[in-house]
């Protein structure tokens, strides 16, 4: 019966951590292609995306500096799809106008990278988070430049994903999340957890491209699923953007500190 209960407020949490990236992509369903009142759809996906974020904040959902961490995200997402939708590359692209798009990549898309932050951040408040064995966080800090780099890098040198993908492990292979669906600690590795949640995404990434928020290559003439082995870059953003999380957390510990 406790795993049961722990299932049901698991489950309850799972769904506020993911509050702002359910409120966005309730808005994909909603919003017509053809947009609202004359406004294209890239266009009310951004006001929405921004509405959603004022209100996670004045509703103390979310606080200022964890904001700042967020807007972090936004960025160094929003650099990566400039550099994936550029002329030489065309990774993925961005069929329908918009006012606010820059180099052809509407804005609302580093809302997307932030939702990724969003959920981590809340999810450890929610859970109570704590990790057992965490590597040293310089280590963890190259290791993340090193994935984020790849991104870019794998289309000049060679992708060097699962060289990253394995180090990764050995890395965090000791590594262990507690957290707290009610009133018993539970334990995951955390390698596991950076997996399932980029499922999650992946799938996520399957229901966007469906509605023609943006397209493959392979997508532009129908619909088809995204490649699998999407998920394993998702695993690793969101390994990136943990290790970004938990080294914001760590600094801020260590100045908080009273001499």
């Amino acid at each position: 019966m406790t795993w049961f209960v722990d299932l049901w407020y698991f489950t309850l949490k799972e769904a506020q951590a993911c509050l702002f990236a359910g409120l966005f992509f309730v808005s994909v369903f909603l919003v017509p292609r053809a947009g609202v009142w004359g406004i294209p759809r890239y266009d009310v996906l951004l006001l929405i995306a921004v509405g959603i974020q004022i209100w996670m904040v004045w509703s103390g959902r979310e606080t200022w500096d964890e904001l700042k961490a967020i807007c972090l995200f936004h960025i160094l997402g929003f650099m990566l799809e400039l550099f994936k939708t550029s002329s030489g590359i065309r990774s993925w692209s961005y069929p329908e106008f918009a006012y606010t798009k820059i180099g052809g990549v509407p804005l609302f898309s580093g809302f997307m990278y932030a939702a990724v932050g969003s959920y981590i951040i809340q999810a450890w408040r929610l859970f109570q988070l704590r990790i057992i064995h965490h590597p040293p966080y310089w280590m963890a800090g190259l290791m993340a430049m090193a994935i984020y780099a790849n991104f870019f890098t794998h289309h000049f040198i060679g992708d060097y994903r699962w060289y990253l993908a394995a180090g990764a492990m050995g890395l965090y292979a000791r590594t262990t999340v507690i957290f707290r669906p009610h009133l018993i600690d539970r334990r995951m590795p955390l390698p596991l957890s950076f997996l399932l949640i980029g499922f999650f995404i992946w799938l996520a990434e399957n229901i966007s491209t469906f509605c023609g928020l943006w397209a493959y290559p392979h997508q532009l003439g129908a619909w088809a699923t995204v490649h699998v082995s999407k998920w394993s870059a998702w695993s690793l953003l969101v390994l990136m953007s943990f290790t970004i999380v938990t080294n914001l957390k760590h600094i801020k510990q260590t100045i908080s500190v009273p001499e």
